[in-house]
């Protein structure tokens, strides 16, 4: 008989996460767990989901670029893409860093505004050459006849622009900063008894209250 993939199941075995944590600022915790993730690939990775004005639940992996001091996660994308116009419609947003090899998982519920845009150029600026022509070259979610006319499309923005002249910021390219109102660490235990502690606050303002919940 084959084995079944899907039935094979790991037994966490990391320490507790224990009831100290309760007191510490999750700020603090997230940027500690960031760095616990250091050496995997794509630490900053993590799962944006959005609903449109439809109420259809989408989500998709972009690269957390900032936290800033009143702890929002900062990423960047087309404004005109499919979860720029979800989050025009209902800024309601979860974020989910999926770090498996580390046994460790954080979610974050807010709301997602758009960043100014001095900091959106400062950011453009920031990128290498070909990620700034590609903002231009591709309409982001928006069907494409095929890989060749994508890569035309790239072609004629790359020509455009020559090889030396400053690539400006596309008007709907731009950064989404999300307020975190939940945020939830989780880490594997042995027999599925996990830790899950969740720090919560009724606006930016506030102070953070935190409880344990039942795996």
């Amino acid at each position: 008989m084959t084995e079944n993939p899907l039935a094979h199941r790991l037994d966490y075995t990391l320490d507790e996460l224990d009831d100290s944590a309760l007191s510490a600022s999750p700020l603090v915790l997230l940027r500690r767990w960031l760095e616990d993730a250091a050496d995997l690939p794509e630490p900053n990775a993590m799962v944006v989901s959005t609903v449109d004005a439809e109420a259809r639940p989408t989500s998709r992996t972009v690269l957390l670029r900032g936290i800033d001091d009143d702890g929002a996660l900062w990423f960047f994308t087309n404004r005109d893409s499919r979860k720029g116009r979800a989050l025009a419609a209902n800024p309601s947003v979860s974020v989910l860093f999926p770090w498996y090899a580390l046994q460790r998982q954080v979610i974050v519920l807010g709301s997602a505004t758009p960043l100014p845009a001095e900091r959106d150029d400062a950011y453009f600026a920031s990128r290498p050459r070909g990620s700034q022509l590609s903002a231009w070259a591709s309409h982001q979610s928006e069907p494409v006849a095929s890989r060749t006319a994508l890569e035309e499309q790239m072609a004629a923005v790359s020509s455009r622009f020559g090889d030396d002249r400053p690539v400006p910021r596309p008007p709907h390219w731009g950064g989404f900063r999300v307020e975190p109102r939940e945020i939830e660490f989780w880490q594997g235990r042995p027999s599925r008894l996990h830790d899950r502690i969740v720090f919560s606050r009724s606006d930016a303002a506030g102070e953070w209250a935190a409880v344990r919940r039942q795996p």
